[in-house]
């Protein structure tokens, strides 16, 4: 498998793993500096990002990809991937947004994370 073969299968393997909550596997996809960037600037860490996640602080229930774009050098990787996203976050109702996640990524001992992402909409 091709690094962005590898990369494109992380981003899928990801919000699989936010619809499901599967805590061990959103751990194996994000590096530990990991860094989230909401589209209102709010910044989360990987493990507060998880624990919103697993606490239903962001809940996720679907996610349809439209267009991801990879760009590699060496052992980083910037990925902007759009997709149809149905969650209800922060209290808020369900809703579905075209959210584009630009990715930066790390490649360690031969695997892919995602070390920062930026989060706006399409």
């Amino acid at each position: 498998m091709t690094d962005k073969e590898q990369i494109i299968q992380l981003y899928k393997a990801m919000y699989t793993a936010m619809i499901n909550k599967d805590r061990a596997e959103l751990e194996r996809v994000h590096d530990d500096s990991f860094v989230l960037v909401h589209m209102t600037a709010m910044r989360q860490s990987k493990q507060e990002y998880i624990n919103a996640i697993m606490d239903g602080t962001l809940n996720y229930y679907s996610a349809s990809h439209e267009d991801m774009q990879v760009e590699i050098k060496g052992d980083s990787a910037v990925l902007v991937g759009k997709s149809r996203v149905t969650a209800a976050v922060f209290g808020g109702g369900k809703h579905t947004w075209q959210l584009q996640l630009r990715f930066q990524l790390v490649k360690k001992n031969g695997e892919w994370r995602f070390a920062l992402a930026s989060a706006s909409t399409y």
